[in-house]
């Protein structure tokens, strides 16, 4: 075969190509005249608002804060109306107009837990069964506890001498918080009067308070938990080991509530004080925590329930604020007493005059001090939570 140019060429490998053309198809067209689909061209994308969207959320949180205020105080004003018609008019003559907000002015409460007389055994029975004082300075973030022993012997107007606790007894609140004035030189602000039979009802409310116990307790056989008489013949009494313990309203009524621990004999009707105090501050505790601070709207009428106050709904919500921020650290537990004695056949507690400085120690024009060591009955303060 004569030699020629092919019209092909030959590839390592074995493949053969075609003529390569001169030039190259493109699916987009080079020249104006080239045929393809037409472009349209694209339209810019809006430049994000981002600001727009804070601010409708922003919008949205003040209105749920809103509903969630407005619901919260009329909530709580459902019942403190009725709190506040269980106050005789007696005592709000006795008590001290503040002069500013609670929120920002020094203010002194009279707490006072009656027994009652809903439980068997106890039927009539109208004595106060805790008699407390809580001081508040907003300026200084701090509370003050001053407990009253409910067998300290005081001079009851028109009634003379007997222990504190019969002044509820003999002439209801209005006496109770005279003899309290007389005996401290105390003005009071507020009083809150708490009826511990359905103190626990608050407690449940809130589902539960959580108390720390210092030293295990057995306590004597009051209160029996039980329906039958041969249940509770068997039943060796209330214990609390010691530690953190989360209590429904009936077993932080009866913790309170224990005078004689049958563990430690040495424990005087100081520790049931001191007992009170830490339920009281475990339950505001919870009053003002940010779970119950949320579910306020739904359960701020049971709150107020079991009590007798002459605070507003408006100043409940400030000492709350004010309990909120003090420093549970700096705290001021104090308390007042004196020397046992068995006085026609009863056991009472003769104060003394160290009474006036512990009063001194509460309202903070002297330096605390703590009980003498080897004195249970001694008054004193002590600083802590």
């Amino acid at each position: 075969m004569p030699a020629q140019d092919k019209p092909y060429r030959v590839y390592r490998g074995g493949r053969a190509k075609g003529r390569v053309p001169l030039t190259r198809h493109s699916s987009s067209p080079s020249t104006p005249d080239a045929p393809g689909p037409a472009t349209s061209p694209r339209t810019p994308r809006k430049p994000r608002r981002p600001g727009r969207w804070i601010a409708l959320g922003l919008v949205l949180l003040l209105v749920l804060l809103v509903a969630w205020a407005v619901g919260s105080y009329l909530s709580v004003a459902s019942g403190v109306s009725d709190a506040n018609d269980r106050v005789p008019a007696g005592v709000e003559r006795q008590l001290k107009k503040r002069d500013g907000l609670l929120v920002s002015t020094p203010s002194t409460i009279l707490v006072l837990g009656t027994d009652g007389g809903d439980r068997a055994g106890r039927e009539g029975a109208n004595r106060s069964d805790s008699i407390m004082l809580l001081r508040t300075d907003p300026g200084k973030r701090r509370l003050a506890y001053l407990s009253i022993p409910r067998d300290l012997q005081v001079e009851i107007p028109e009634y003379g001498l007997a222990k504190i606790n019969a002044a509820n007894q003999f002439g209801g609140p209005a006496l109770a918080l005279r003899t309290v004035k007389d005996l401290t030189g105390l003005d009071v602000n507020h009083v809150v009067f708490v009826d511990f039979d359905r103190f626990e009802e608050l407690i449940d409310a809130v589902g539960g308070i959580d108390v720390r116990v210092p030293r295990a307790i057995r306590s004597n056989r009051f209160d029996c938990p039980y329906k039958t008489a041969a249940r509770c013949a068997q039943w060796r009494g209330w214990r609390f080991e010691r530690g953190v313990h989360h209590m429904d309203g009936r077993r932080a009524l009866v913790y309170s509530r224990i005078r004689h621990n049958l563990l430690n004999p040495a424990e005087t009707d100081f520790d049931r004080a001191r007992r009170q105090q830490q339920v009281v501050a475990a339950t505001l505790d919870k009053v003002t925590s940010v779970g119950t601070a949320l579910r306020l709207p739904f359960v701020g009428g049971d709150l107020v329930r079991p009590l007798a106050t002459d605070l507003t709904a408006w100043e409940l919500m400030q000492l709350g604020w004010v309990y909120f921020r003090a420093d549970k650290g700096r705290a001021l537990h104090c308390r007042l007493g004196g020397d046992p004695a068995t006085v026609g056949g009863e056991s009472v507690i003769l104060g003394t005059e160290d009474n006036v400085s512990t009063v001194a120690m509460f309202t903070d024009r002297s330096a605390p001090l703590p009980p003498p060591r080897g004195q249970p009955y001694a008054p004193g303060c002590l600083v802590g939570d």
